[in-house]
């Protein structure tokens, strides 16, 4: 019984204290500072100077990942009606025609075919000579543009540590000016400094991603190249075309002066 009375006159007791220290707990409150949440171009703001060539390197990326793509199509390396006229006119046995169309549809496949219908007359090692040779240029020509995303991957990061290094720097000088009155001071200067870096690394990330992605979508498409152009010369009847100049363009290598002409 005693127990039961303590607990009741306990009990308006802590209301009272809880009352009490209700005003207190509501000051503390209305006096924490409220968060500040920064927008996206505070930030950027924050990152410095290396936030220009970085906006830059992000510009560029997204140019040729968008060039890469388009370029590195296996519609637009060999495109479909492309293939079927080229084929058309090699059952028809008219490779003087095949040349010119070749010549007038410029595409990597038609390029490269035109290169080994060029050399026909000279021969099947001739042909395949000039083939590899033009296949290594017009992969050359895709991958240009795709291997400058690896170098922005390689720059991009270090011109955000760049940055990191010069706020740092100015910083702690600063500080060494003013002296370490808020640590927090510290920590904004650091964190904001950081911001450089992170950008830096969000524009290689992709970069790198997609130099990858590109360059084995280019090797795709050229791959497909050389299993059109193997199914065309596969039977390709040379005795029949020794001597033969199909292009129609100048021949330099004439016959040395010092023999006799007939």
């Amino acid at each position: 019984m005693i127990k039961k009375i303590g607990k009741a006159a306990l009990f308006p007791v802590l209301l009272w204290i809880a009352a009490a220290c209700s005003p207190d707990l509501q000051a503390a409150e209305d006096k924490t500072p409220a968060v500040h949440h920064k927008t996206l171009w505070e930030t950027i703001y924050e990152g410095g100077w290396v936030m220009v060539p970085i906006g830059a390197c992000s510009v560029l990326t997204f140019f040729l990942c968008g060039d890469g793509w388009i370029r590195t199509s296996r519609n637009r390396v060999a495109p479909p009606k492309m293939e079927a006229s080229v084929k058309q006119l090699f059952r028809e046995g008219d490779y003087v025609g095949a040349y010119n169309y070749c010549k007038s549809h410029p595409s990597p496949l038609t390029n490269t075919l035109r290169a080994g219908i060029g050399m026909l007359g000279e021969g099947k090692i001739a042909v395949g000579e000039s083939i590899l040779a033009a296949m290594h240029q017009e992969s050359s020509r895709l991958n240009t543009y795709i291997s400058y995303l690896s170098v922005i991957g390689v720059c991009a990061p270090m011109i955000g540590l760049l940055g990191t290094v010069t706020g740092m720097i100015k910083a702690f000088g600063n500080i060494g000016q003013s002296g370490i009155g808020d640590p927090s001071g510290l920590s904004s200067a650091i964190g904001e400094v950081l911001t450089a870096t992170a950008s830096g690394l969000l524009i290689a990330i992709p970069a790198f991603g997609m130099f990858y992605f590109l360059r084995s979508r280019s090797a795709d498409s050229m791959h497909h190249v050389q299993d059109v152009i193997q199914e065309l010369f596969r039977k390709m009847p040379y005795e029949h075309m020794a001597g033969l100049h199909i292009s129609g363009e100048e021949l330099y290598a004439a016959t040395p002066n010092w023999v006799a002409q007939p």
